[in-house]
């Protein structure tokens, strides 16, 4: 008697062999409740929030960045049917993004709380403490496709070192993310012994364009518009760029990696060009840096797709990703934000089945440990 082949099966199989798992590197999730942090802080922190509230670098701050027409950053059709704000619900994140899209990893960044931005460095370290905890029990214990990143405040360096390690004994981790509005710019030795713990531990430096650093985000002032704030981003992680390179922290630290997250990548080629000019004119004054800065930047950097740029011409698109090169892209889609960028429609520039993998799934296998 012959064998019945089962061809919906078959087809089904190749599919799935031959389809692109997703690895998205910058997911938000969301408390649903700032008492969703209860369980993790101590009782003096979570009674010192409720007397004090934040006492954030950028004081008497109370909105974000972001136009009221687009709350918590969000897109419309991200608000869970259960209630709660957007990415706060694991059933509706599965069924809106990561099942249907096919994400095989997503890489969870989160915003709230402002983290990275309290002027008490011990109230923000329980913070990020408390926050970190969360991001384990609340996600990655739940779905495995998730991954947690060791939040922590940069310009508490001892207790940033000290929150490191306690996460790293977890093992769970990927990345270490700091933010680039800090007090200074990041290349400063203030900020090295992060660095140094980082390239021993054999995790990246996640930077996610944003925060609140008490600065403005330009360099000519506080921006009139939110168009004109959501532009400067660019702006911020260039600066962070050069100062990491022109600082030398790459001489000093040679295997450390640094991923820039949602700062887009259509300034990066021009910001290398620009250093390598100023390095031959200025090379006595910068006698630490042994090569030209575009080297440390192919070499440390990885930049994540969101927002990909989108000129009127596709080929100029092509002409992006080659000056930065491929092999530097992570793909992002930063959902449940407004700006998410779909993995099907993300590039208006066709790319070929090898650029495809690299980009959406095998250049992050190489910088993170999944």
């Amino acid at each position: 008697m012959s064998e019945v082949i089962d061809r919906p099966l078959l087809e089904r199989e190749a599919a799935a062999r031959t389809r692109l798992r997703i690895i998205d590197c910058d997911i938000h999730p969301s408390l649903h409740a700032k008492s969703d942090l209860n369980p993790f802080m101590a009782k003096r922190w979570q009674e010192h929030l409720k007397t004090f509230g934040d006492h954030l670098r950028t004081p008497y701050m109370g909105t974000t960045p972001y136009p009221r027409s687009s709350p918590l950053l969000a897109r419309r059709d991200a608000w869970p049917p259960t209630g709660g704000p957007p990415g706060s619900d694991l059933h509706f994140m599965r069924k809106q993004y990561l099942d249907p899209l096919d994400v095989e990893f997503g890489v969870l960044q989160v915003l709230d709380m402002f983290i990275f931005s309290q002027q008490d460095l011990e109230l923000g370290a329980a913070i990020q403490r408390a926050v970190n905890d969360w991001q384990l029990a609340h996600w990655t214990s739940r779905e495995p496709r998730l991954r947690p990143s060791i939040l922590v405040g940069q310009d508490g360096a001892d207790l940033a070192i000290a929150e490191i390690e306690r996460c790293a004994k977890i093992g769970q981790y990927l990345q270490i993310n700091i933010s680039p509005r800090a007090n200074e710019p990041l290349g400063r030795r203030r900020y090295w012994p992060i660095f140094a713990r980082a390239q021993e531990l054999g995790l990246p430096i996640g930077i996610h364009t944003g925060g609140y650093g008490g600065h403005p985000p330009t360099a000519g002032g506080w921006p009139s518009y939110y168009a004109e704030e959501h532009q400067s981003n660019a702006h911020t992680m260039a600066a962070t760029l050069a100062s990491l390179v022109l600082e030398g922290v790459f001489e000093h630290f040679p295997r450390l990696k640094i991923v820039f997250i949602e700062g887009g990548f259509g300034w990066i080629s021009a910001a290398m060009w620009r250093m390598d000019q100023h390095f031959e004119r200025f090379r006595s004054e910068v006698a630490h840096l042994k090569r030209k800065p575009s080297e440390y930047v192919r070499e440390h950097f990885w930049f994540t797709t969101q927002p990909v740029d989108e000129p009127d011409e596709a080929k100029h698109l092509r002409s992006l990703i080659e000056w930065v090169g491929i092999d530097r892209l992570l793909f992002s889609s930063d959902y449940p934000h407004w700006d998410f960028d779909d993995p099907r429609f993300a590039f208006k520039t066709p790319l070929s089945e090898a650029e495809k993998l690299k980009i959406f799934q095998t250049n992050a296998h190489a910088v993170y440990k999944f």
